[in-house]
């Protein structure tokens, strides 16, 4: 039987939270130390851990099959890979920073100006887009140290939390683009592997259908149970099941996370009590 071959870094912000994606979807990995390559026992899938700049190619080229990667890379990468799912981990954006001291955030400030960054591609089609004229200047690493030692007037860097601008005396000013960590194919997959790929994001999309709800549980008087309902946004209809106190019932349902307090409050305002929240494992829809 085919394995399908998945890529993940081998070190790095993603290798943390990929790893705990794949057990949270039940695939256990028992590799020992510095190993690169490694099979799974309780899935048709093998693994590799892949330096991250690699991957793009490994994919292109079909080396690998399926990789967790983050989406800028694939934006600056400019290869014919498919993005299959978004993950929704390793948030980050792609900016522009400058001298904190510099207070202007117009692009046009970048006029004629020398402009350090890793992401030559993706700026450079940033810079046209905005008709801006600007020496790109490709750095490995260590991209924000480029203006306080004179060999830039800004950078162009991926930013999460944007404390290392600031211990570098810099500033965010505009954001070429969000990523975050994707589920990416290559094109040249055969439809046996296309089957194990097919289970793969069954499971993922279970685990992040989970992560983004919860399960309600709350009192509620038989009078108030049919416009409650209503209120919750539920995958069919909620459960209802009468209490031993007369006249009450308990409703169990599910809630999306970034609508939770707002419906929090509308049950509450619309008579419902004893309101329980519990995290979901796993949701299969």
């Amino acid at each position: 039987m085919s394995k399908l071959k998945i890529a993940i870094q081998k070190s790095g912000r993603l290798y943390e939270e990929s790893l705990q994606l794949l057990k949270d979807c039940g695939i256990f990995i028992n590799n020992g130390k510095d190993q690169l390559k490694v099979s799974v026992d309780n899935f048709p899938m093998e693994i590799m851990y892949l330096r991250n700049s690699d991957i793009p190619q490994y994919l292109e080229d079909g080396v690998v099959d399926i990789a967790i990667v983050g989406e800028n890379l694939l934006v600056e990468k400019q290869k014919n890979i498919e993005i299959i799912q978004n993950l929704g981990f390793s948030k980050c954006r792609v900016s522009l920073a400058i001298p904190k001291e510099i207070e202007t955030d117009d692009i046009q400030y970048f006029e004629g100006k020398k402009i350090a960054t890793s992401y030559p591609n993706t700026l450079k089609n940033f810079l046209q887009q905005n008709k801006v004229s600007a020496d790109i200047h490709i750095i490995s690493g260590s991209v924000e140290i480029a203006p306080n030692i004179g060999l830039a007037d800004g950078i162009c860097d991926i930013v999460s939390s944007g404390s290392t601008l600031f211990k570098n005396g810099l500033r965010e000013t505009v954001t070429l683009l969000k990523s975050e960590a994707v589920l990416a194919k290559t094109s040249s997959l055969n439809q046996e592997k296309s089957e194990i790929l097919s289970k793969f994001l069954f499971r993922i999309q279970a685990v992040l259908k989970a992560k983004n709800s919860k399960y309600i549980l709350m009192n509620v008087p038989n009078d108030k149970i049919e416009i409650i309902s209503k209120t919750l946004p539920v995958l069919k209809s909620p459960t209802v099941i009468p209490l031993a106190q007369e006249g009450w019932s308990s409703i169990h349902s599910v809630i999306d996370e970034e609508r939770f307090w707002e419906v929090i409050d509308e049950l509450k305002e619309k008579g419902a009590q004893d309101i329980l929240i519990i995290p979901i494992d796993k949701m299969v829809i």
